[in-house]
């Protein structure tokens, strides 16, 4: 029965089928075989999707190549003296990165061929009818249809091109290209301030390219980090331009370079030149040419709307991840796979709340944040009190060399219930998973004021955040 599953032939039935195997999708698959389900794959790409192959682990490698190469640069200030030129070698932080995302997509290919023996077929999958999946295979063979119970979409999402100003893989690029780029160029422009474009500007102005960064920065986090994160880029010799919104009327692609033409934060124009523009000013949905209209599944600009349960509109259709818009982010992305296939399986799931969902970036310095920012609980009509502590009087960020950032808590005023919170600085990524799971269990600012923090740690600023909420922060 593996060895017939492992070859799916055409008509053969299962209880779920995967319409893309990204980071949702493979998680669902997995968690479906946990729990007795017939389930393949269809993916047209790799297993892993966009987060393994060209997002999240990628982009992290490079990132920490850059950490190493500024603490090597600043290692005299903690002692260590290093004789001799220190260079960055792009061409081995591109080859660690490769074998980095080869290590996990390893892993992953054994979860599924050894230990859950989880068919993957390499093709293209499209809804053909009520629990039909028709599969176009990628190697050239004939089309057939796989029948099945259930249908779950996890198509992802591609990058967004400025309109009318196309992606040409050298002169204009996304974060798709980045990862793979053979040289450094010595100059970017990122247009796009999301995490997207901080964290390459993070990654290209440490690796000593020259990089401009066109756009709003970090839109979805509290205004206050925002404003932190320019002046780090600032001072990092980055050039940002938050209030710039250049359309491709102001953008010139040559056969050496870009040139655009953008506006200071005085409202004067001016024209910034490089070697490549990085786009990343947004990801669309990968809905086109699935069979979503054979059998009327909705989709809202080029998304696909799902309820608690991934539920599309159709009955015993799910969509996952990305592709349905509600937060695009890999972890996320697990938990919608396996609340979808436990739906499916006649579990009773946890609905998931994306606001108890943390955000992460993983620019320098890092920021991090669950559940409303200060602004947003406001303009929800909330009463609303805060509480603020920096990084600098923290000891442990001292004895690491990173003092910038601040902990933030928004807390309802009249209910006391903690409506979110905000980490910019070190650790930042990794402290706020705990956070997460606190505001899932409804902890409150008092709560964490009476809880005990490990000393010296940085995460003391969630302790005294807390206590500044109260009236009365300790080391400030």
């Amino acid at each position: 029965m593996a060895e017939e599953q492992r070859s799916p032939r055409d008509g053969q039935a299962f209880d779920v089928v995967m319409i893309g195997g990204g980071t949702g999708g493979y998680v669902a698959a997995i968690r479906a075989a946990q729990l007795g389900l017939d389930v393949a794959v269809v993916e047209i790409d790799k297993l892993g999707g966009t987060c393994l192959h060209r997002g999240c682990i990628p982009t992290k490698a490079f990132l920490k190549s850059a950490d190493v190469f500024e603490e090597v640069q600043h290692s005299a200030e903690f002692g260590v003296t290093i004789s001799g030129d220190v260079a960055f070698n792009y061409p081995a932080a591109l080859k660690r990165s490769n074998d980095v995302v080869t290590g996990q997509y390893k892993g992953l290919q054994y979860l599924f061929d050894k230990k859950y023996k989880i068919p993957v077929i390499a093709g293209f999958g499209k809804i053909a009818g009520p629990g039909q999946v028709q599969v176009t295979p990628a190697d050239g063979s004939a089309p057939f249809t796989l029948a099945t119970r259930n249908i779950i979409i996890d198509t992802g999402t591609r990058p967004r091109a400025i309109k009318d100003l196309p992606f040409d893989g050298t002169r204009v690029i996304n974060s798709d290209d980045a990862v793979v780029l053979e040289t450094l160029p010595e100059s970017f422009i990122i247009r796009g301030g999301g995490a997207v474009g901080v964290e390459w500007a993070s990654i290209y102005g440490r690796y000593g390219s020259n990089v401009s960064l066109v756009g709003r920065v970090v839109p979805a986090e509290d205004e206050e980090a925002a404003k932190v994160l320019i002046r780090a880029f600032q001072r990092q010799g980055i050039a940002v331009y938050p209030a710039s919104r250049p359309t491709a009327d102001d953008i010139d692609v040559t056969e050496s370079g870009v040139r655009m033409r953008v506006k200071d934060g005085r409202g004067k124009e001016e024209v910034i030149e490089a070697e490549v523009l990085l786009v990343a000013i947004g990801r669309q949905g990968n809905v086109e040419e699935i069979g979503l209209e054979t059998v009327g599944v909705a989709t809202d600009d080029g998304l696909i709307p799902v309820d608690a349960m991934m539920r599309t509109n159709v009955p015993n259709i799910y969509a996952i991840g990305d592709v349905n818009g509600q937060q695009m982010l890999a972890h996320t992305a697990m938990h919608m796979g396996t609340i979808a296939v436990e739906h499916i399986a006649g579990q009773n799931p946890y609905p998931l709340d994306v606001l108890n969902s943390p955000m992460v970036t993983f620019c320098r310095p890092e920021i991090a944040s669950v559940g409303l920012t200060e602004k947003q609980a406001v303009e929800q009509g909330r009463t609303v009190k805060t509480g603020k502590f920096p990084m600098r009087p923290n000891g442990k960020a001292v004895i690491e060399g990173e003092t910038e950032g601040f902990t933030k808590i928004v807390a309802d005023a009249e209910t006391n219930d903690m409506l979110g919170l905000t980490i910019v600085g070190p650790h930042a990524t990794e402290l706020i998973g705990g956070l997460g799971m606190g505001r899932l269990l409804e902890v409150t600012p008092e709560e964490i004021g009476i809880s005990v923090f490990p000393h010296p740690t940085v995460s003391e600023v969630i302790h005294e955040a807390a206590l500044d909420l109260l009236g009365h922060a300790l080391h400030i």
